[in-house]
């Protein structure tokens, strides 16, 4: 029995997914918005940003458009937020820190929200949840927002054309929702919880079997299936089981690792599974799992197999100074860290041995 009233956002009011939902969402974006305020950053998707404007010019809708300057930070927030007061809504399109930035940019002024994932990099075009960054890139803090987004459209097309690093990095990611809420959420007697526990086992079980063709084959239906556990599913976990299902000492690891600049070259969701590593190796160090050393052989040879990385030598960090490791392992293990949803404790003295402790990349067969 529940014990007190819980309030939770749990998905986007409308989700158009497919090859050509883009299209489709522009027969609806009318009812939603006259004035939308799009917001992008990379380079890279700079032109099919600029088709998106010119499309979304062609239905009469008079169109602001902004780049982020850095991750999304306070900074850039507060800039945007004067750039967009005569918009009606926000339409966020590209990865991760611009749907997020988006997402609070339209918390904050009381706007519509609407997603379009330009990869399958993380599954921020979903969730009720935002991460703010220093403009070095350092991770400050997260924030719980009171809606998912109003409209998400994940459109294949635009997806499939993200490098597929993102993909593989978006499996990492999407990997550790089993990884973390298992630990910190299994013995729950809240049945949605648990719900969001068994979701996430089937998650991971369909990743192993579909993300190694998934990788190989963009055209095929493992692709597909892969893509949209990486960008939909995986957001589905948080918000059903709330904020235990979300994140635990692999995100904690991500956020610490974002404290150095020598890996800030490394995407989100790599930092992340590298992180299930040090959480698995923290579980069979000090919560005596005998399960967790052989998950951990299993789950190494998948990243690398993904070219993931499981060594500091792969975040760039080799020449990483002592001083500097323990700067990681402090901020992870700072208090109200989600780290601390482990059943066990974690000082970052210990944290740091299952960092430093961690095998280096197996040898490639000659």
């Amino acid at each position: 029995m529940v014990s007190s009233i819980s309030t939770q956002a749990i998905a986007p009011a409308t989700l158009l997914r497919g090859q050509g939902a883009w299209g489709e969402a522009l027969t609806r974006l009318p009812q939603l918005c006259q004035r939308p305020f799009l917001l992008g950053r990379s380079i890279s998707t700079q032109p099919l940003r600029d088709q998106l404007c010119i499309d979304l010019a062609s239905l009469g809708l008079s169109v602001t458009t902004a780049n982020l300057q850095f991750d999304c930070c306070e900074i850039d927030l507060q800039r945007l937020a004067g750039e967009a007061q005569a918009c009606d809504a926000i339409l966020a399109a590209g990865g991760g820190k611009v749907l997020d930035a988006g997402k609070l940019l339209a918390h904050r002024l009381n706007l519509p929200c609407i997603t379009v994932p330009l990869s399958a990099a993380t599954c921020a075009g979903w969730t009720a949840l935002a991460n703010l960054y220093s403009p070095d890139g350092a991770f400050e803090s997260d924030v719980v927002l009171d809606r998912c987004p109003d409209l998400l459209i994940f459109d294949h097309a635009f997806v499939r054309q993200a490098p597929p690093r993102t993909l593989a990095s978006g499996i990492g990611d999407a990997l550790a929702k089993w990884y973390e809420a298992s630990v910190s959420s299994a013995d729950s007697s809240d049945g949605l919880v648990q719900q969001a526990v068994q979701m996430a086992r089937v998650l991971r079980d369909q990743l192993l079997i579909d993300s190694p063709l998934a990788v190989e084959d963009p055209t095929s239906a493992a692709w597909e299936r892969t893509a949209e556990a990486c960008g939909l599913t995986a957001g589905v976990m948080g918000g059903l089981g709330g904020a235990r299902c979300r994140t635990v000492a692999a995100h904690a690891v991500h956020n610490g690792l974002t404290q150095l600049p020598a890996c800030h070259h490394v995407l989100h969701g790599e930092k992340v599974g590298f992180g299930i590593l040090v959480q698995l190796r923290l579980e069979e160090r000090l919560g005596n799992n005998r399960l967790a050393a052989q998950a951990h052989r299993q789950l190494k040879g998948v990243l690398e197999n993904l070219g993931l990385p499981v060594c500091l030598e792969d975040l760039g960090l080799a020449d990483a100074s002592s001083s500097d490791l323990l700067t990681v392992c402090e901020f992870a293990c700072q208090d109200g860290s989600d780290l601390h949803h482990l059943p066990f404790t974690v000082t970052p003295a210990a944290l740091l041995d299952a960092l430093v402790g961690l095998p280096e990349r197996s040898p490639v067969p000659s």
